[in-house]
């Protein structure tokens, strides 16, 4: 089987064993290791730790101090994190329509829906390419709003040269399949001192000293087992961001043409770190999108599917009432997007032959 993604932590045992060895495990000297190095990635001033990326978002959205009416402008092609945060943070949300090249929010769109009680644009990178923030970041300057990315698969991504998680608020995952994961975690980034101050005693229960409470705060914390894991990731980034691109490329070379399937491209002026590598399956193609993926689960190849609906497409926010008028009509292009993603195996793990399979396995079924 190949796997749709592969796990390696290997090179941090001798971290974990220092901290073991220590017998302080909570949040310390380690994490503070790991902010460091990550705020050097994202290109910004801070990057607080804590435990897992849902949470990054948010503690992103209560220090911007929301009150209810207030809303926050993101995608309908997500995963759930996302939409759970906004409505944890007592925000309504306001969804716009995406663009089906880079999968993030259409800057178009998002002007439509953009309205006097707009506080928060957040849109979110997916699968390790950014979204247009060179037309994102001046429409939210243009109307007051803080910028909250949900950069959660994009560590390392840059566009026109500046890093995912640098325009405003940047919130990353590190879950146990993301390019850089210390099993659960997260990582707020920022400029602004005031804030990671704030965000640095909201997730340690509101205290800056002990027993001294200044804020009604949260456990966020991340722990130094943790940081240890992740550490060694930072420092080989490089390399995995480039094993992931000679995968991308390969597959793309090789799907290139195959019929009712498009590839995804990478836009001018961004950099893909290739947390999914997710082609389209069209309407005309020899299976549909559900057919291939069974097809390729038969044969040996791990795939994903995401996501199968917008976010907002589920009982339990249809009638949600900081999820007013939403509808995948509304949203088009996401809603024909959610019926045709497929992403396929470009983890570092995989050898050339692996892909080359992938490739053939796939021009096959779709009678290329």
């Amino acid at each position: 089987m190949i796997p749709i993604t592969v796990v390696d932590v290997s090179d941090a045992e001798p971290l974990v064993r220092e901290v073991l060895r220590s017998g302080a495990i909570a949040q310390g000297p380690m994490v503070r290791r790991f902010e460091s190095t990550f705020a050097e990635i994202s290109g910004t001033r801070h990057a607080v730790a804590v435990n897992n990326g849902t949470t990054a978002l948010v503690a992103a959205l209560q220090v911007l101090d929301l009150r209810p009416g207030d809303e926050v402008v993101t995608s309908p092609f997500t995963f759930v994190a996302t939409l759970n945060a906004i409505l944890e943070a007592g925000a309504t949300v306001r969804f716009a329509d995406i663009r089906d090249d880079d999968f993030a929010l259409d800057p178009d769109r998002v002007a439509e829906v953009v309205g006097p009680r707009t506080r928060v644009l957040m849109p979110v990178h997916l699968y390790g390419q950014t979204a247009d923030m060179g037309k994102l970041a001046p429409l939210a300057a243009e109307h007051g709003l803080h910028v909250v990315e949900d950069a959660a698969q994009a560590v390392g991504a840059t566009f026109e040269g500046r890093p995912a998680g640098s325009f405003g608020l940047g919130c990353f995952s590190l879950y146990a399949t993301k390019n850089v994961t210390t099993a659960e975690g997260g990582v707020i980034t920022c400029d602004d001192d005031e804030v990671a101050d704030r965000l640095r005693v909201l997730r340690n229960q509101g205290m800056r000293a002990r027993y001294q409470y200044e804020v009604a705060g949260h456990n966020y914390r991340m722990t130094d087992l943790h940081a240890a894991v992740g550490i060694p990731q930072l420092e080989r980034l490089e390399r995995i961001t480039a094993a992931r691109r000679r995968n991308a490329e390969r597959l793309g070379a090789g799907l290139a043409g195959t019929p009712g399937l498009r590839v995804p491209p990478v836009l001018p002026g961004r950099e893909h770190v290739w947390h999914q590598y997710t082609v389209l399956i069209g309407p005309h193609a020899m299976l549909s999108r559900d057919e291939l993926a069974a097809q390729l689960t038969e044969r040996g190849i791990g795939n994903g599917i995401y996501y199968p609906k917008v976010v907002f497409d589920y009982d339990c926010y249809r009638e949600h009432p900081l999820v007013p008028e939403a509808s995948p009509a509304g949203v088009p292009v996401a809603a024909a997007v959610a019926e045709q993603a497929l992403s396929l195996p470009v983890h570092p793990a995989l050898s050339e032959s692996d892909v080359d399979f992938v490739v053939e396995t796939v021009r096959e079924l779709l009678g290329a």
